[in-house]
């Protein structure tokens, strides 16, 4: 977890037209973030892979990968994230599908 991308799920969490249907109270989204944020390990980007993706605010994914030593990203987001102008084969991008049949990157 970083910076951005705790900022980013705390922004989401917080969007209640994207919640409107849910059955979760904002207090009860709120402490489910919590529990995955205390599951997280908070890690520090101390250099920026840049120019890399066509979409300047996913390059933090990548860094945060990075700097992480991540063996995956698991998005919904394979197209952007897939078209980097740099290559990290040590890190693998894979659908949230993917990742929770087991399967290997």
């Amino acid at each position: 977890m970083g910076a951005a991308l705790f900022a980013e799920y705390s922004d989401v969490i917080n969007r209640t037209d994207i919640f409107k249907n849910c059955h979760l109270s904002q207090n009860e989204r709120n402490e489910l973030l919590d529990i995955f944020l205390a599951c997280c390990r908070w890690t520090e980007i101390y250099y920026g892979w840049r120019p890399n993706l066509k979409d300047e605010g996913d390059n933090h994914l990548i860094e945060l990968a990075v700097a992480g030593h991540a063996q995956c990203i698991v998005s919904r987001n394979l197209k952007d994230l897939k078209s980097g102008e740099l290559l990290f084969p040590d890190i693998s991008i894979i659908s949230l599908e993917t990742f929770l049949q087991g399967d290997k990157p």
